[in-house]
């Protein structure tokens, strides 16, 4: 199954970044540490090509440390910076202004043998839909600059946001690539809400959320759901879950999309605990 979703704003976007890279000395990716390689967008990697890159895995909170752990060992390895963090945690922004800073060092040392002052830093924040770029701005602005909220595509242009006189970061809308073709990629993309709701059956979204519970996690599973039997058939477990949440329907049925809209709800909020869809094995 191939997802297609590339709005007109999206390939604008596009366009308006490779215009405005060559402006900055360093790319920021943000991808979600739930799903590092699925959240990582091909045709960015191919519009920053060249740029040093900081690659932040966001939202490590909800997310499995350990799973987080390997994912950051795999990004060193490929030589690529990487760092995780929770955007409501202070040594963690504080870890985040370092690295970039870092980063943005060997431009201004490059000036200083000009004989030019240094400037601040300019980096370009970018990645998927929803993966946090906004609040982590605001979180580093230390005030509402960027718009948040929780559905994919609320920024919808680029702005240039100063951090203190450390660096400055160009914000701009999240770009997804104009397809999916691997129907995993559309699954895990969707349960973290980085897709639109409408794009794929919610159904489809839970029952993949509770097979990767069932083989990875299923003393979560067991204790959100109250379930005695966590490798029982999914059909089974939807109706378990319906009957456990009150999701009825008059005369007593489950309603199964009630159901789903549960499951996915509970892992896009960590009431299911911490867990990541994918790791890099």
């Amino acid at each position: 199954m191939t997802i297609q979703w590339f709005p007109g704003h999206m390939a604008k976007a596009r366009r308006e970044m490779e215009e405005k890279l060559k402006l900055v000395d360093f790319v920021v990716e943000l991808l979600d540490a739930r799903t590092p390689w699925s959240s990582q967008n091909p045709m960015l990697a191919k519009v920053v090509q060249g740029k040093p890159k900081l690659v932040v895995l966001m939202k490590k909170d909800l997310a499995d440390p350990e799973s987080t752990g390997k994912w950051l060992n795999y990004f060193h390895s490929s030589d690529v910076k990487a760092i995780a963090m929770d955007v409501n945690n202070q040594t963690d922004l504080k870890q985040f202004i370092q690295a970039a800073k870092e980063l943005g060092e060997e431009k201004r040392r490059k000036l200083q043998k000009k004989g030019i002052q240094p400037r601040a830093s300019r980096a370009m924040i970018a990645g998927i839909p929803n993966v946090g770029k906004s609040t982590l701005i605001n979180r580093l602005a230390r005030k509402k600059i960027a718009k948040t909220g929780d559905l994919p595509g609320i920024t919808k242009q680029q702005a240039w946001i100063k951090i203190k006189n450390d660096f400055e970061l160009l914000d701009t809308p999240g770009v997804l690539w104009p397809k999916f073709e691997d129907e995993q990629v559309g699954l895990r993309l969707a349960a973290v809400g980085t897709i639109k709701d409408q794009l794929l059956t919610l159904q489809d979204v839970a029952a993949f959320i509770l097979q990767r519970l069932q083989k990875h996690y299923a003393e979560l599973l067991q204790n959100r759901y109250e379930v005695e039997d966590v490798q029982m058939d999914i059909w089974e477990l939807f109706n378990h879950i319906g009957k456990r949440r009150g999701a009825l329907e008059s005369g007593g049925q489950v309603n199964m999309d009630k159901v789903a809209e549960i499951i996915i709800r509970d892992l896009r909020t960590g009431k299911l605990g911490r867990i990541t869809l994918e790791t890099p094995e």
